[in-house]
């Protein structure tokens, strides 16, 4: 897998995932272009690409990590000092998008994600590939085209090659958020499904926004009338935890798209193994496995946590033998080369191919 006119393209990278970038860069047979990105003592960020940018194609490839707000920046200056020296064009390569959960309103707070795709266009980048977004509506927040690439087919293949007696596996939905995603996968596999219903931690859906707060004494009397007043928004009530569906006796596969606070997940397979699951997995696209993420899993009934390596982890995988890594950086480096040789993309969607 080779791109046409490789004197043409520089592939780049920050202190986030270089690893990654090396597999993309090998894969297509091109060589990391010398880009030192490094921090001063007051923490201030400093880029120096040591190879000429003029009239080239750059790609950037820098993902999301626990030291987000350094990814952020170190891609942004990046994007600049290329566009500022003439590039042609700038794509950032960014499996993973960092604030993608904060795309909607809450209270008086803001839409960051739109920030951030505003940052992003106005440093220099004209093409934006992605991995598995929260929301697929924060592609409209973006000035430039994005490629909002899949890694179902990758997490799909691990099911069927790696997990024994996967037909006898049902597909759950760790909260009814998360039903599309988990449908999905139960339609591809030919499984049955189910959704965990109730949760005992307070999920984005009932976080309250402003939309809810009343107005003022003097509005809601020259609006209704004194004494009337607006009617108050009733509270939601979360119900026991409860599973809709049959796991006893089967394997039960969690899916979503990212992993983070893992403590969700463990009270969902504590919920499962109570109601007969034998097996447990949990599959995710973005594996941040943040703070003690590695001793929750060891000590849950989970079995396997599988993550692709859009975001790193070994550190994790050293504390805790259960979480396996599924490498997504042909996907990654495919859409680099059809990119660059002006092929279509749609492809990539409908059918990845697994093969160098």
């Amino acid at each position: 897998m080779e791109v046409s006119g490789s004197s043409d393209v520089m592939i780049i990278n920050g202190n986030s995932h270089p690893e990654l970038a090396s597999l993309v860069a090998s894969r297509l047979g091109v060589k990391l272009g010398g880009c030192t990105v490094a921090h001063k003592t007051n923490r201030e960020t400093l880029v120096e690409i040591g190879d000429s940018v003029r009239g080239k194609d750059i790609y950037i490839i820098q993902t999301g990590t626990k030291d987000v707000n350094n990814n952020i920046m170190e891609l942004l200056i990046m994007a600049y000092a290329c566009k500022t020296s003439s590039a042609k064009n700038i794509v950032g390569v960014i499996p993973y998008l960092p604030y993608s959960k904060q795309c909607k309103m809450r209270k008086r707070g803001c839409i960051v994600s739109k920030l951030l795709a505003k940052m992003m266009c106005n440093s220099g980048l004209t093409h934006v590939i992605t991995m598995d977004l929260h929301q697929k509506e924060i592609q409209g927040f973006f000035d430039c085209p994005v490629d909002n690439l899949r890694a179902s087919p990758f997490l799909l293949q691990y099911i069927q090659e790696s997990i024994p007696d996967y037909r006898n596996a049902v597909i759950v939905a760790r909260n009814p958020g998360s039903a599309n995603k988990a449908t999905s996968y139960a339609e591809r596999l030919r499984l049955g499904f189910a959704v965990i219903h109730g949760e005992q931690k307070e999920a984005e859906s009932d976080m309250v926004d402003g939309r809810y707060s009343p107005p003022p004494p003097s509005i809601a009397s020259r609006i209704m009338g004194v004494g009337v007043g607006v009617p108050q928004h009733p509270a939601k009530e979360k119900p026991p935890i409860n599973i809709v569906g049959d796991v006893s006796g089967r394997i039960a596969i969690m899916v979503d798209d990212m992993i983070d606070d893992v403590q969700a997940f463990v009270t969902a397979s504590e919920v499962l193994k109570e109601r007969g699951a034998y097996k447990i997995y949990v599959m995710a696209t973005h594996g941040l496995l943040s703070s003690d993420a590695p001793r929750l899993i060891e000590d849950s009934p989970i079995d396997e946590v599988v993550v692709t390596n859009t975001i790193p982890h070994e550190l994790q995988k050293l504390q805790c033998h259960k979480i396996k890594t599924v490498d997504i950086s042909v996907l990654l480096s495919e859409a680099i080369r059809r990119i660059h040789n002006k092929e279509s993309m749609s492809y990539l969607f409908k059918n990845v191919t697994l093969e160098d």
